[in-house]
């Protein structure tokens, strides 16, 4: 394990790496209509707060407006930061000027705060597939295999190349003999 001194002198690439692989954000909201719990924007963020001073990095999330002719779309970006260098991942929601219910503003804060979570969860890569509240695999969701010949098998190897872990991806895909031994070997 790495002293705090040493995790600050980190690249930016491996600070997020850390991020992705410790990061735990509890799904502490419940939605009555559906009857599901889910975590929000604000909950992934706070979850982030603990890495901040640690690994001396800001995360920060933008919004950008973008008009066209049926209906105004959001792009939220969130970014992480060293003070050097940045990255960033985003997410796109359209605002349905249509829904029932809503005021225009929570209209636009709905689609605000949906896209805001998932730019968060694209850049800490937040995977749904575990429950939290049981802390066991959900049965139904089954993984996803990765072979060498699938485009996501790139993305693993980046992933590792840049301080991510195996395990992280074993927990998401279900590796066959080959692409496990190659990414084994990075």
């Amino acid at each position: 394990m790495a002293t705090k001194k040493e995790e600050k002198e980190l690249t930016l690439n491996e600070k997020l790496a850390i991020i992705q692989t410790e990061f735990k954000s509890k799904k502490s909201r419940f939605n009555s209509f559906g009857k599901y719990n889910f975590r929000s924007a604000e909950d992934i963020l706070e979850a982030t707060k603990p890495f901040l001073l640690r690994l001396g990095v800001t995360v920060a999330v933008t919004e950008t407006l973008i008009d066209n002719k049926d209906f105004p779309i959001l792009e939220s970006t969130a970014t992480i930061s060293d003070g050097f260098s940045a990255i960033t991942a985003t997410a796109i929601v359209g605002v349905d000027l249509d829904q029932k219910g809503m005021q225009m503003p929570q209209k636009f804060g709905s689609a605000s705060s949906y896209g805001k979570k998932y730019a968060l969860g694209n850049l800490f890569l937040i995977d749904d597939t575990q429950d939290p509240d049981h802390g066991k695999a959900d049965p139904e969701v089954k993984k996803a295999a990765l072979t060498v010949n699938d485009p996501a098998f790139e993305k693993a190897k980046d992933f590792i190349a840049k301080g991510g872990s195996i395990d992280t991806i074993k927990k998401k895909y279900e590796l066959d003999a080959e692409a496990s031994k190659i990414l084994e070997s990075l």
